[in-house]
């Protein structure tokens, strides 16, 4: 059986593992957070829209980014 290409063997946190993560937890929190600010704002325009999703968007993916790198790095020990 020939060995797997690409193995990895992590020391400490697993950026890799933190990247996937992150962006999958940002997607499942983030689209129902927005879709609930969004509720008592005026958003007329499309460009409102995304400049909008754009800003809550990032505060979501840096509050969750954080978050799962410090559960990452308790975890590794």
């Amino acid at each position: 059986m020939p060995e797997p290409v690409e193995t990895t063997d992590p020391e400490g946190v697993d950026y890799a593992w933190v990247m996937q993560t992150t962006f999958v937890l940002t997607i499942v929190a983030g689209v129902p957070l927005v879709a609930a600010l969004s509720v008592g704002i005026d958003l007329s325009s499309w460009t409102e829209w995304a400049d909008f999703a754009v800003r809550v968007g990032a505060v979501v993916w840096l509050c969750t980014a954080v978050g799962v790198f410090l559960y990452a790095r308790r975890r590794a020990g």
